[in-house]
C-alpha cells in the first residue's frame, strides 16, 4: 500500500508530467484560458491517459512482446490512443455538447498530446506490473489536470489584472507557468 501511495504522490507532485517533464504543453497553453474548459480537458485527458495506458500495456505484453514485434510499439500505441480519443469525442458530443464545443480543436489534439503517449511508453519501459501501471497513469493524469486547473485559475485572475502591455497574453502565461514549475520543485524531497 505504501508503494502505491509513493507512486501517487510522486506522479502528481514530484515528477509532474507537465511541470517537471514538460509533456502536454500544447493544450496547457491553448485550453487554459477558462477554468471550465481546463477542467473538461483535464477530465478527458485523465480518462484517455488511464485507459490508453491499460490497453497499451496489455497489447505490449500479450501481443508485441509475445510475437517479438516490439519495434511496432510506438505505432500500435498511437493507433490505440487515436481510437480512444475518437471514443471520448463521440461520448462528449452526446453527453455535453457545450463542453464539446468549448474544447473545439483541442479535443482531437489529445491524440497528439505527448503526455498520453509518454505515460504509455514510460510504463512499458519501466516494466511496471499492470496494477502499478494503472495507478501511475491515473496519478500522472491527475497531476497533469491539477497543473492545468491551477494554471487556468491563475490565467483567469491575470486577465482581470493590470499587466504591462509587453507581458499581456502568452508572455505572462509563460512566466506564470515557470513560477508554477518552480513551486512544484518544492515537492522534490518527498519521493526520496
Amino acid at each position: 500500500m505504501a508503494e502505491y501511495l509513493l507512486i501517487i504522490v510522486t506522479a502528481i507532485f514530484v515528477n509532474n508530467i507537465l511541470l517537471a517533464q514538460f509533456l502536454g504543453i500544447c493544450p496547457f497553453l491553448g485550453v487554459s484560458n477558462k477554468l471550465s474548459t481546463a477542467t473538461g480537458m483535464s477530465g478527458a485527458v485523465c480518462f484517455v491517459i488511464t485507459l490508453a495506458t491499460v490497453v497499451t500495456w496489455l497489447i505490449n505484453k500479450y501481443l508485441l512482446v509475445r510475437f517479438d514485434i516490439v519495434y511496432l510499439q510506438t505505432i500500435a500505441f498511437i493507433l490505440v490512443i487515436a481510437a480512444l480519443v475518437q471514443m471520448v469525442e463521440i461520448v462528449l458530443k452526446k453527453v455535453s455538447p457545450s463542453l464539446y464545443q468549448a474544447l473545439g480543436i483541442f479535443l482531437p489534439l489529445i491524440t497528439t498530446n505527448c503526455a498520453v503517449l509518454g505515460v504509455a511508453l514510460s510504463v512499458v519501459q519501466k516494466d511496471m506490473p499492470l496494477g502499478q501501471a494503472t495507478v501511475y497513469a491515473f496519478a500522472t493524469s491527475i497531476g497533469w489536470g491539477l497543473a492545468m486547473i491551477l494554471f487556468a485559475g491563475l490565467r483567469e485572475q491575470l486577465a482581470g489584472n493590470d499587466v504591462p502591455k509587453a507581458f499581456k497574453g502568452l508572455p505572462i502565461a509563460l512566466i506564470t507557468a515557470g513560477i508554477m514549475a518552480l513551486a512544484f520543485l518544492g515537492f522534490t524531497g518527498i519521493g526520496n
